[in-house]
């Protein structure tokens, strides 16, 4: 009995310092989804978020109705400027999605969040056909940067991905490797939107600060454990 109980205490210190351990690697990271409900989150240019955003089993499942009134890519209510976000996310066969960033929501004027807002892709390599192209394959800075590796896992699986926007440092991971890492705003970030399809869009790249967005691309993904800390 005295050795039952002194294994129990022993498994419950072990446990309190993994515990303790975890919430020090995340100290300063706050949620952007309650795992329950879109609060906080919203379609882009309304109020409220699409029927196609479920909430199932802790994760946001964008499940694609072929309706318009129920798609649109969810953006975060609050804007964000310098920070570091984690989201976790895996994808159906042959879906494509992404996470966008700087957002400026003005729908009258910029019509969809991609307008201004960079984009960490989110795909099926081998079964979207976008995964053929360069730079628009998973973790790439789309149509931008290149990942410098590929540690995506295979369809189905969950990805996490963490984008680091900080005073113009921009470093993106993927499944803890860091698969790009550039500058925004400078010289060179004008160079590489200059050889982008968004060469003539105006207004795209350009903000230091907006919202954050999941992209609704009409194929189903999954996001969960979604956190960030501002810097």
């Amino acid at each position: 009995m005295k050795l039952y109980k002194i294994s129990a205490v022993l498994l419950l210190a072990v446990i309190g310092s993994t515990n303790s351990n975890a919430q020090k690697k995340e100290k300063g990271f706050v949620s952007l989804f309650d795992g329950k409900t879109t609060t906080g989150w919203h379609s882009y240019g309304r109020n409220l978020a699409g029927q196609g955003w479920k909430v199932e089993e802790g994760a946001l499942h964008l499940v694609p109705t072929g309706n318009k009134d129920d798609s649109g890519d969810l953006v975060t209510n609050k804007e964000y400027g310098n920070f570091h976000l984690k989201v976790d996310w895996k994808v159906a066969p042959g879906a494509n999605s992404g996470i966008l960033f700087h957002i400026k929501e003005d729908a009258a004027k910029y019509h969809q969040t991609y307008s201004t807002g960079p984009e960490v892709q989110v795909i099926d390599n081998d079964g979207h056909p976008d995964g053929k192209i360069t730079k628009h394959r998973a973790g790439d800075l789309y149509d931008l940067v290149k990942s410098s590796s590929e540690p995506v896992k295979p369809v189905g699986e969950w990805n996490t991905a963490e984008i680091i926007s900080n005073r113009g440092k921009l470093e993106i991971k993927l499944n803890g490797v860091t698969v790009v890492s550039t500058t925004q705003f400078d010289d060179n970030w004008k160079a590489l939107i200059a050889g982008s399809k968004f060469a003539k869009w105006e207004g795209f790249g350009t903000f230091t600060s907006g919202k954050i967005s999941l992209q609704d691309h009409g194929n189903e993904v999954w996001y969960r454990n979604i956190m960030i800390k501002e810097l």
